[in-house]
């Protein structure tokens, strides 16, 4: 340790201070195996116990906190308070990281301290904190593992034919209460003949509300016609809904009905509704207001009888505002709405939906069910989601076919599942413009680089994806 210019005026006093910073901090490595060597305590607590007993190996242990965030869960000292200085230091298994160890000091350091806030063998303590609680994780998940065959092979495991159940109708899964307000929504949507929109993140469960409803009322027994509008060509969706006449166009050599005709009597679904050009829009509110349509290259109107329902992840009043979407169609299209929440803030309908996954690929890939410790479900349940349900389901079906084996924990699940960083109480806070890129880096990691699938989750066009890089780059290089 290099000395200061008051350090060599007393450099015995200073080598005699080293050494008992020293002692403190071996003393506190000590202490810390022996708790993790504990058998007569729960992972739980002795994880709680660590946290309690590394301040005191602080240089200033009066003013020192800690915090252990792992497995979803965090353990702080009982002095935790406003921080002012704090170091981290993650916990690694390879090259994965499953959680963070934090010392802060709620002070600034005494009055004639020369040290900086953070000695060098502080920083190598928490270190090696943070290493030793990564073996020690691993030393229990593997035990747990062994534990889990060994009762598979006493116990053979008999294939799941059902998942847990759901109220829920048309498939729909969940018990949370913002599900059970959705349900009631659809319940009310199937005794009239309204037009409803329905509003939520891309992979939210869009359609399956859609069906619900249409299979729920009175026109169940009529075609229900989906429609992807962001998926056909801008060029061809007026063609595509309303139909066309022969010689309407070059290559129209027939006469061709479009999905209105072909839902006549009963539904059709107008997913991604905002996509739609202002001339279709315009087309789409004349059928609204008319209940008639008109095929391309045709001067005359046919009545139509479809109940319309219409979807959209986008600001639908936001794009009104900004004269990217028709006002009146926009409250044509609002009689009845219906808010999908997205699945971060569904609590524990995560481990039904995994349920009602596993069960589904275990058929169809004809294998042994998997099972998810403890720890994997409670990632799953801290996870952000921005793909929502439909990214759970790529996660289940991927796992069904790649695991090499049936017991799932949390380091077969992708990196961004492992570890979610917690803002610890007093830090930094993040600018509006770094908390919507750390968004767009953990959609990104989500869809594994799929530019385009980032773009609709985000509801934001490619361009405007691009810029968004380019700044995360620029970020990381400054």
């Amino acid at each position: 340790m290099t000395m200061t210019p008051q350090e060599n005026e007393h450099p015995v006093e200073h080598m005699a201070h080293a050494l008992e910073e020293r002692v403190k901090e071996l003393r506190c490595l000590y202490d810390i195996s022996a708790i993790l060597a504990d058998d007569q305590q729960s992972v739980n607590e002795k994880l709680q116990a660590v946290a309690e007993r590394l301040p005191a190996g602080m240089q200033f242990p009066s003013i020192a906190t800690a915090r252990i965030h792992v497995d979803n869960r965090t353990f702080q000292s009982s002095r935790a308070q406003t921080s002012v200085h704090q170091h981290s230091s993650d916990v690694r298994l390879a090259d994965n990281i499953f959680g963070e160890v934090t010392v802060s000091y709620t002070e600034n350091p005494p009055e004639g301290s020369v040290s900086p806030a953070f000695l060098r063998e502080e920083v190598l303590l928490v270190h090696e904190v943070a290493r030793r609680l990564a073996e020690f994780l691993m030393s229990e998940w593997r035990r747990e593992h062994a534990h889990v065959l060994q009762s598979q092979l006493r116990t053979p495991t008999t294939q799941k034919e059902e998942a847990r159940g759901s109220d829920g109708p048309q498939g729909l899964i969940g018990d949370s209460p913002a599900m059970q307000s959705v349900y009631r929504s659809i319940a009310k949507a199937c005794t009239t003949d309204a037009t409803v929109l329905v509003h939520g993140e891309s992979g939210t469960g869009k359609e399956l509300v859609a069906r619900a409803i249409h299979y729920g009322g009175a026109r169940s027994s009529a075609p229900f016609v989906p429609v992807n509008c962001a998926a056909i060509p801008e060029s061809l969706v007026e063609s595509e809904l309303f139909g066309y006449v022969k010689g309407a166009f070059t290559g129209a050599d027939t006469t061709r009905a479009g999905f209105f005709q072909t839902a006549e009597g009963g539904t059709i679904f107008l997913d991604e509704v905002s996509e739609m050009n202002t001339a279709v829009q315009a087309k789409l509110l004349r059928v609204l207001q008319n209940q008639e349509v008109r095929m391309v290259g045709s001067d005359q109107t046919r009545a139509t009888d479809v109940r319309i329902l219409a979807a959209t992840n986008q600001d639908l009043a936001g794009l009104v505002e900004a004269g990217r979407f028709r006002a009146d169609l926009f409250f044509r299209l609002h009689v009845l709405t219906i808010d999908l929440p997205p699945l971060r803030e569904r609590g524990s309908d995560v481990n039904l939906l995994v349920d009602h996954f596993v069960a589904r690929w275990t058929r169809q890939t004809k294998s042994e069910p998997l099972i998810f410790s403890v720890r994997a479900l409670r990632a799953l349940e801290s996870y952000d989601w921005p793909g929502n349900v439909r990214e759970l389901d790529n996660l289940i079906q991927r796992l069904s076919v790649m695991a090499d084996h049936r017991f799932v924990d949390i380091d077969d699940l992708p990196g961004p599942m492992h570890f979610k960083r917690e803002q610890a109480v007093g830090g930094s806070l993040q600018t509006l413009q770094e908390v919507v890129l750390d968004h767009v880096r953990r959609v990104l990691d989500a869809v594994e680089g799929n530019r385009s699938q980032a773009a609709r989750i985000l509801g934001i066009d490619r361009k405007t994806l691009r810029k968004k890089l380019d700044a995360i780059t620029g970020r990381e290089d400054t």
